[in-house]
């Protein structure tokens, strides 16, 4: 038997799972709770499979509330479950420790899939949680790539990158062309690229330039 917590301040929103949960012969609700640490001590107490719960829950927030059932329950399971959409909450919880995260605005055979994978201790992620993540770790690379350049090698390579010869560089910048040459160079070994081409794609790649 699949034993699941519930944690929202929302009574529709608790009836709403329980509906889901109860739709199955296996699962089973074995608490419900309006706040978090109400829903700490009801953990604590039924040591649940699956607790799942918004990441705005008043007097104990999600956030904290996964650390802490992670911390103490190790083997149950978290699944935010949220309107919270944005990259820095998301990320948040995966740190806290949750197994699953799935926003309000899905539709139940989510919410379902969800349950089934964190009962066999699979992480579970929605289509749109995915891709919010995907862009995020996109972004974290771009980033990363970008931070090896000092601020002289990102100008030159920008410049170059449309288009501008080691002179324009060099008259626009009153810089050496000898100088340019050599920023020109040490940008293009961090990029990891070798021709201009190459350099122009990882350039577009990072927002350096429109393409």
């Amino acid at each position: 038997m699949l034993r699941i917590l519930i944690a929202d301040e929302n009574e529709i929103v608790r009836l709403g799972v329980r509906h889901v949960i109860e739709a199955h012969d296996d699962w089973e609700v074995c608490g419900e709770a309006a706040d978090g640490q109400s829903a700490l001590d009801m953990a604590l107490r039924e040591r649940p499979d699956i607790v799942i719960f918004d990441v705005s829950l008043p007097v104990l927030g999600g956030i904290l509330l996964t650390r802490r059932l992670h911390s103490a329950l190790p083997a149950t399971r978290v699944l935010i479950f949220t309107m919270a959409s944005d990259e820095e909450t998301v990320s948040n919880c995966l740190i806290a420790g949750a197994r699953g995260y799935l926003l309000k605005s899905e539709t139940c055979p989510l919410l379902e899939a969800a349950f089934t994978a964190l009962a066999l201790d699979k992480p579970y992620f929605s289509p749109v949680v995915a891709e919010i993540l995907l862009e995020a770790a996109v972004n974290d690379r771009k980033r990363s790539s970008l931070e090896a350049f000092t601020p002289r090698e990102l100008q030159i390579a920008q410049l170059i990158a449309e288009g501008a010869s080691n002179r324009d560089v060099a008259a626009l910048l009153d810089i050496a062309v000898k100088t340019v040459e050599s920023h020109r160079a040490s940008a293009m070994r961090k990029a990891g690229v070798r021709t201009a081409g190459q350099f122009v794609r990882f350039a577009i790649r990072n927002n350096l330039i429109q393409a």
